[in-house]
């Protein structure tokens, strides 16, 4: 749409006069409002009364009401001659003759000593009144709301410039209320708005729209989105909610519950599809005042209010199938404002309008990066990722120096654990001393889209607080940090052109809130979704302490664990609830595609990290081939905790309905015990075969390629992790430095241990992957894995078009050779 500049030479709109006129010029009763009324009643109200014309059929409840037209603003403009004031305050704004603050308070100063017209209050009031009957009410409580329009620009958006109002009650109040509505149509945030876009101040009129108020200030209130306001992932629907009226949400003052839920699968009520339940703390509340000057006032809320959620999962459900049935009517993803009345249970729709960010961005995290001028190259380190960033240094020894770190500086420290996480959020790139390719910081980095720079060993004493520094990653597998900003060049990479393979490319992925952001590739599913990252990262606890509560003995941890489940009866409900949501936010992210979920493969100084973990795991002097991945899920030692996480799987698959997942089991190192891992599975409701049930074996012990043939008698696939298998099969020390120079997926032994895997598994047509950043590092290990002929990769997004292009090279070169050998 072509911009307008403000003009002061426009000429004023002629007076206009009621005399003579039908009440309907001036108002219009939200039933009777179309999206094609913009012109006389904004795009809100506009879009109020189409969803009451059009919806409420198919049980959208839209609370009724009216709106003033455009044509009653004009006139009370034209009554009050507030159009000059308009001219010559606006006009003095553009010439630099007068501030901001001084014209936008000299024009709602006017407006607001301005009467209302007689005729034009009588109008009001007789709708009002109108209202009251239909509602059964003699002075029925009412939402005021501002509504700007343009006559001549039908797709201009003003939404949250102009104020809302409400709780307003009796004939004067609203009089008074619809002449500040009026006002507000020249806040400085609304005359800041129209100038930067080139709206002329004379072409916009406002509209007032009255609603029934619905009671939330005794419920609960917020705002969804039918669309991933992060992403821009199109099949969810982004909820939040919090106690009391909706301008709490509106406003951002109340931390609210937030609920995420996947769209596809919706139709099927007997399915609960929510894949995020986060628990806001909502510390305040917006609610009526009883017998004061202002209609509102603000509460705290009480403890067991924020130890609550605000919506149950079936309130959930409804308000996300209303958004879908929305945005269906649109066209388009839109940004939708819902009340839950606390007297009747009712909820309402209050308002909705095309959501304008997140559904007309590009496609975000596909680029390419070329740094130039570069300074005193400062220290090296292995390269994450294939980005680049520049910014000041934050050198940290703990996460609990958080309140030290500035928004997009560099992280520079030792190491980092799940804990790092928040500051890791916030930094623009980041640089540690210790930790590999496979390391904490390098596969959240990953998954956040951060440039990293890793295992640098004198980062933190040669990287100072407050330097300025470039962190380089777009120069091969060593990553790079110069001192200064150098200059960097970043490039869209286009999806345009992405070849087709026969090998299946699927992704790596562990951190629910990273799934999301890589939608756009075409990926083939996940292939690796790793549950310890989930427990991690987001419930915390061990759990063990959950099961035995009764038993932990450290008060601190009792007093956190009382913490973080609160709002649970059982804290083991916590536990499934969380990783369930977990789960299925990562089984979302590639629906119908397979996601492959690894249970939980923690070594156990690892799980003695967690909350409470100490007192149920043994001191090992070598974790990494101790008690680990399926040893722990039939022993008594830890059932009970692996009796949670197959709960959590069953309710991702039964419940919410992602029949997407596979199972798949870590470290099984005997036959035996595989037997023994299925039937303790079974025995918790995960059947294999049962409702199309799939469950995987990693491949990365020895003895799982020897045996091959028996393990394919008992599981559908296999999964080779190639770093576990190279260290157990040549006895290197995955994390060793000093025998990193031995640790190499290529080396002839390993890939034979590949080479008989592969051919024996399909031998008993079972599938064959391998998830690991080989074949995205060496393209020659990508073609032996083509060569022989492997079923899938599953790497990190961000080398995904690296190695899909890897693999397209490989199997051309195959076809050429079989064309080769047939002669055709």
């Amino acid at each position: 749409m072509p911009s307008r500049k403000p003009s002061s030479s426009s000429k004023p709109p002629k007076s206009i006069s009621l005399k003579g006129t039908a009440a309907e010029d001036c108002i219009l009763w939200l039933e009777d409002a179309r999206v094609t009324d913009v012109p006389r009643v904004g795009g809100k109200n506009a879009s109020l009364g189409e969803m009451i014309a059009n919806l409420s059929g198919v049980g959208v409840r839209v609370p009724g009401g009216f709106a003033t037209t455009s044509q009653a603003y004009r006139y009370f403009v034209a009554h009050n001659g507030l159009d000059e004031i308009i001219r010559v305050q606006t006009t003095a704004l553009a010439k630099g003759k007068a501030p901001l603050s001084t014209v936008g308070k000299t024009i709602r100063a006017a407006f607001l000593k301005a009467t209302m017209p007689k005729d034009l209050g009588k109008v009001i009031a007789g709708a009002y009144r109108e209202l009251g009957t239909r509602e059964g009410m003699r002075k029925p409580d009412v939402a005021v709301r501002s509504s700007a329009t343009a006559e001549d620009l039908p797709d201009a958006s003003f939404a949250g410039q102009q104020e809302s109002y409400l709780n307003i009650c009796g004939k004067d109040a609203l009089l008074e209320h619809v002449r500040k509505c009026y006002a507000s149509l020249f806040t400085d945030r609304a005359i800041t708005y129209r100038n930067n876009n080139g709206f002329d101040h004379l072409d916009v009129a406002l509209s007032v729209g009255v609603q029934r108020m619905v009671r939330s200030d005794t419920g609960a209130a917020g705002v969804m989105f039918s669309i991933d306001t992060e992403t821009g992932f199109p099949d969810v629907v982004l909820l939040t909610g919090a106690w009391g009226l909706g301008e709490a949400v509106v406003q951002g003052i109340a931390d609210p519950d937030e609920f995420m839920v996947f769209k596809p699968l919706l139709e099927n009520k007997a399915l609960s599809p929510i894949v995020e339940r986060s628990l806001g703390t909502k510390e305040k509340k917006l609610v009526y005042a009883e017998g004061g000057k202002k209609p509102t006032k603000w509460l705290k809320t009480k403890a067991k209010e924020r130890a609550r959620f605000t919506l149950s999962n079936e309130e959930v459900l409804q308000l996300a199938r209303w958004a879908v049935t929305i945005e269906q009517h649109y066209g388009c993803p839109m940004d939708i404002e819902w009340a839950k009345d606390g007297n009747t249970g009712e909820l309402a729709i209050v308002q909705a309008r095309p959501e304008t960010v997140q559904s007309r961005a590009e496609a975000s995290g596909l680029k390419t990066f070329h740094v130039t001028n570069q300074g005193k190259k400062l220290t090296s380190g292995l390269a994450v990722g294939s980005g680049a960033a520049v910014g000041k240094v934050i050198n940290l020894a703990s996460p609990q120096e958080i309140d030290r770190f500035e928004d997009g500086a560099i992280l520079v420290t030792s190491i980092t654990d799940p804990d790092w996480v928040p500051i890791m959020k916030r930094a623009s790139a980041i640089v540690t001393d210790h930790g590999g390719r496979t390391s904490h910081a390098a596969i959240v980095s990953r998954e956040l889209g951060l440039t990293a720079i890793v295992g640098c060993h004198d980062a933190t004493t040669t990287l100072t607080t407050g330097t300025k520094i470039t962190a380089s990653c777009a120069e091969g597998d060593e990553g790079h940090v110069y001192e200064g900003y150098a200059d960097i060049d970043v490039r869209d990479l286009s999806l345009d052109n992405m070849p087709e393979t026969r090998t299946k490319l699927m992704l790596n992925m562990a951190t629910p809130s990273a799934a999301l952001r890589w939608w756009r590739l075409p990926a083939d599913g996940i292939g690796l979704a790793r549950l310890e990252f989930v427990i991690n990262n987001i419930i915390k606890v061990h759990p063990l302490a959950l099961t035995r509560f009764d038993e932990v003995k450290d008060k601190q941890a009792r007093k956190e664990i009382e913490k973080i489940t609160r709002g649970y009866a059982k804290k083991t409900d916590y536990f499934v609830d969380t990783l369930a949501a977990g789960v299925a936010r990562l089984a979302a992210s590639q629906y119908p595609n397979p996601v492959i979920v690894r249970m939980s493969d923690f070594k156990s100084n690892e799980y003695a990290e967690l909350v409470g973990g100490r007192q149920f795991e043994p001191k090992e002097e070598n974790p990494m081939i101790g008690w680990r991945g399926a040893s722990r899920y039939y022993s008594d030692d830890y059932s009970d905790g692996f009796a949670l996480e197959c709960a959590a799987l069953a309710k991702v698959r039964k419940e919410m309905g992602f029949t997407n997942v596979v199972v798949m089991i870590p470290f099984c190192r005997t036959l035996e015990e595989a037997d023994a891992v299925l039937d303790t599975m079974a025995s918790h409701g995960l059947v294999r075969g049962e409702d199309g049930l799939e469950v995987y074996v990693m491949c990365e012990v020895p003895s799982n390629v020897i045996l091959a043939d028996e393990f394919s008698k008992r599981f559908d696939g296999f999964s080779i992790g190639s770093n576990d298998l190279t260290q157990l099969t040549l006895g290197v020390d995955r994390d060793s430095a000093r025998l990193a120079h031995l640790f190499d997926e290529e080396n002839p032994a390993v890939k034979r241990m590949i080479e008989n895997v592969i051919s024996t598994a399909h031998r008993f047509d079972r599938k064959v992957g391998l998830c690991g950043q080989g074949p995205s590092d060496k393209p020659g290990f990508a073609a032996f894995l083509v060569e022989n002929s492997i079923d899938s990769m599953s790497v990190t997004p961000d080398s995904f078009l690296r190695t899909k292009q890897a693999i397209a090279r490989a199997e051309a070169g195959q076809d050429k050779a079989a064309i080769s050998v047939t002669g055709r």
